[in-house]
């Protein structure tokens, strides 16, 4: 499918393309900013100095009238685009009816779920509807442990499963400064590496290197574990650590491994699902099947939804009330998450993202072939991650740089989130799914004059 095309009209009362009104921070934005460092604790902070004020598709406006292109999606959650008319309508739809009903049946939530078991693989085939990426991992791991009667996890360096006490257990980073002086935590977690070529730990290449099969993870197994393995937990494409893509081949082996040793393989899909990458599911890109899928983020473009899809066999060793959620399959969440799926099905959103993802990978890789502080350029749909080094040869991590690049695409109207990855050196692209050829190009441009211009001052 080609990519969505459109024609210029005015968005936020300019056209197609940012307007800064106002020096960053403008004057309100200062006002708010300054009411958030005296009342919000400091672990909030980390975005460049705009404050939100409304958005539609892929632009937005700040409380000072300026408008910015949007290429952080509200950290890849609405990928139907901001204010989709008809999200808006279902909650203005639901919001006079009911809201929470706790766990009493309403009219949405088992129709959200049987969306869910509809959309994915035959063997997924119940749901059940939760509010959190994070609440999704720990239930899993709730779950595993009870169906396999085992207790050990295995999961992978570079991780991020979600910031509860569990999930940071999984995570596979413990000097980030979302877990670190959070420890001791939870026992039985094994980890072994996740494949990222670009700083291979091995200093090999795909084709000849134990991480790209599961002999390393073998040799992990053998001398940290008790033989009592539970399951695998695995992102399609690690966000956190710095959009890490992991080469062809690698998760069909960690499939078949986990089937021989009689382990569930728990697909992380909170941040890769409903067509981030290009497909509806990240997982459809390397022919593998989840016993247990985590979702959540797009998966309503909007409100707090997540949910949890796996075979009805593993489900079936959970009594009654044991695993539910004050909010989870809220009447207005569960309503709007299938409106949403119903929007990025029909409108071909995941087509999109493939397409224009293609066209915004190219011009990547021209940036990477053009600026030496570009050491490595990886994508997959409409998710992308530019690792900024010191030096091409010594792929230095340089943070400071990165940080200067966000910084410099705002005053520009583009807007980015707070770089990402192992090191803090990670510029992260993700634009919502909705967004134009023409839009993602213009993104590009503006990303390209802000690197020009901190290289600019780095060496002057």
């Amino acid at each position: 499918m080609a990519a969505i095309e459109a024609t210029p009209v005015r968005v936020l009362g300019q056209t197609e393309s940012p307007h800064l009104r106002t020096e960053l921070p403008g004057p309100e934005a200062r006002r708010l900013i300054a009411v958030s460092e005296k009342y919000e604790p400091r672990s909030m902070s980390g975005q460049v100095p705009v404050v939100w004020k409304r958005g539609e598709r892929v632009w937005l406006e700040d409380v000072d009238g300026n408008v910015f292109l949007d290429f952080s999606s509200g950290v890849l959650v609405v990928n139907a685009g901001h204010s989709h008319p008809r999200l808006v309508e279902a909650m203005r739809a639901q919001a006079d009816q009911v809201v929470n009903t706790y766990d009493f049946v309403n009219e949405w939530r088992p129709r959200l779920a049987q969306r869910l078991v509809e959309i994915t693989p035959p063997s997924l085939d119940k749901a059940v509807i939760l509010t959190t990426g994070a609440e999704t991992t720990e239930a899993a791991i709730k779950l595993a442990r009870r169906f396999t009667g085992k207790y050990e996890i295995v999961a992978f360096h570079g991780a991020f499963h979600g910031r509860t006490y569990g999930a940071m257990s999984i995570g596979g980073k413990r000097a980030s400064s979302n877990t670190k002086g959070f420890g001791p935590f939870l026992p039985g977690v094994i980890f072994s590496p996740f494949p990222y070529c670009y700083r291979c730990p091995f200093g090999q290449t795909p084709d000849n290197c134990r991480l790209h099969g599961t002999d390393y993870l073998d040799w992990v197994v053998e001398t940290e574990s008790e033989d009592n393995i539970a399951a695998v937990i695995v992102e399609t494409y690690q966000g956190a650590a710095g959009s890490i893509m992991a080469p062809d081949g690698w998760f069909p082996k960690l499939e078949a491994w986990c089937r021989k040793k009689g382990a569930l393989l728990i697909v992380d899909e909170v941040q890769a699902s409903f067509g981030r990458t290009g497909k509806l599911f990240g997982f459809e890109h390397y022919g593998i099947t989840p016993n247990i899928l985590c979702l959540g983020k797009g998966i309503s473009s909007t409100l707090p939804v997540s949910a949890i899809v796996a075979e009805s066999r593993i489900f079936d060793v959970l009594p009654a009330g044991s695993m539910g959620s004050t909010h989870g399959g809220n009447a207005m969440g569960a309503r709007v998450a299938l409106e949403n799926i119903n929007v990025i099905l029909e409108e071909r959103l995941s087509e999109n993202a493939a397409a224009v993802g293609e066209s915004m990978l190219g011009r990547l890789r021209d940036l990477e072939r053009r600026f030496a502080c570009i050491g490595d350029v990886r994508g997959l749909g409409l998710v992308f991650g530019i690792e900024v080094v010191r030096s091409k040869s010594g792929r230095e991590p340089d943070a400071d740089l990165t940080k200067r690049i966000v910084d410099a695409a705002s005053q520009r109207g583009l807007l980015l989130i707070a770089p990402i990855g192992f090191y803090g050196n990670v510029v992260r692209l993700a634009p919502p799914l909705v967004i134009t050829e023409r839009e993602a190009l213009l993104g590009i441009d503006l990303l390209a004059e802000a690197i020009e211009e901190v290289v600019s001052q780095a060496s002057a």
